[in-house]
């Protein structure tokens, strides 16, 4: 049996030339659940592997992940702008898990709001600034068109953004 490596050997086989080994590294980073946290850009770069199964164990290890480093913020906010579809919305849904500590995720969290990004981006940027709480008017402006879309989960997914980010204005005051 081999022994366990560490988030450091799994993260440098993410950039192995072998799709074997690359999805190797994503599924155990997968089971080493928060423990991988500090692997979290190393995995959002992997979302958009050549390879599906590498895509899919690094999925599988960013749903495990918890919330990222806050180091890694900077880093994390333009790729929640990415045209690969997967990366922006793990992007995304990390910052959401900063909760407050993402406040500055806000003004790129509301631009994934706009129609023309894909609807599950859109979805989730909703989710995460709810998570975060912090709306300027501007953010709730965009949430207020989100909650009028025809997709029904977008729009409750605004509404109770909106009504999150209300019950947290109180303590930013």
């Amino acid at each position: 049996m081999e022994i366990a490596k560490s988030w450091e050997t799994w993260l440098i086989q993410l950039r192995s030339p072998d799709a074997a080994q690359r999805a190797t590294a994503a599924e155990e980073l997968s089971h080493l659940g928060e423990g991988a946290q500090p692997a979290a850009l190393g995995l959002l770069a992997t979302c958009e592997d050549e390879d599906p199964t590498v895509c899919e164990q690094a999925i599988s290890a960013l749903e495990s992940l918890g919330p990222p480093a806050l180091a890694d913020l900077p880093q994390i906010l333009p790729l929640t702008q990415s045209s690969a579809t997967d990366v922006a919305y793990w992007a995304i849904t990390l910052l959401g898990r900063l909760e407050a500590q993402a406040k500055a995720a806000v003004e790129p969290l509301t631009g994934c709001l706009a129609p023309q990004r894909p609807l599950a981006v859109r979805q989730r940027a909703a989710w995460a600034l709810g998570r975060i709480g912090h709306a300027p008017a501007a953010t709730l402006t965009a949430l207020q068109q989100a909650s009028q879309d025809p997709d029904p989960r977008l729009s409750r997914l605004a509404l109770q953004a909106m009504q999150q980010c209300a019950n947290h204005e109180p303590e930013s005051r």
